[in-house]
């Protein structure tokens, strides 16, 4: 990374990137990395570690998707509900029929729109390949989303959606999909 990232930082630029990966990786809370940071001598608050994370875990995230080996053209997508924070939202997510990441997106809805979202940041990474193949969970704003982006040329006519009534993470995700991404 350049050092001009971590210009008028108090502490080393190896320590900074350590605690974010740590963090990104393992689950572990802030106030564990602060532990964790005084054992080895330094005296680093939680709110210090948060900062950071906000700060360089998008720049690294960037930077490590470069790297990523390109996926097949096989994918397989679904959505789910969560809780974030108290308030309903919903995770997109597609992996390839290896398990690889395709993509990941938190949404406040779950309709087409959010949908082409989806695929479209999906279609723009560098490391995904155009659609062979599309399986769903038959929820129809994602059907009517990809027949919409076939039809403008987004997605290629020779993409093929599939229907799977009960498609769940459990089936087809045997990886876990935000840390793979670091």
């Amino acid at each position: 990374m350049s050092s001009q990232l971590f210009k008028w930082k108090h502490f080393e630029a190896e320590f900074i990137v350590l605690c974010v990966r740590w963090y990104l990786k393992y689950p572990l809370s802030y106030r564990m990395l602060v532990e964790m940071m005084q054992e080895r001598g330094l005296n680093i608050t939680h709110t210090t570690i948060m900062r950071w994370v906000h700060q360089y875990s998008p720049i690294i995230c960037e930077k490590l998707k470069r790297h990523l080996k390109l996926t097949n053209d096989s994918w397989r997508m679904d959505e789910t509900y969560l809780k974030i924070k108290g308030k309903n939202a919903y995770l997109y997510r597609a992996v390839d029929s290896e398990g690889k990441t395709i993509d990941f997106f938190v949404s406040e809805h779950r309709d087409k729109d959010a949908a082409k979202k989806f695929f479209r940041r999906a279609l723009k990474a560098t490391y995904n390949q155009q659609p062979r193949v599309i399986t769903t969970d038959k929820y129809a704003a994602t059907e009517i989303a990809i027949y919409e982006m076939i039809y403008s040329g987004t997605l290629s006519v020779k993409t093929t959606l599939r229907r799977i009534k009960y498609l769940s993470s459990s089936d087809l995700y045997n990886c876990h999909l935000v840390s793979s991404y670091i």
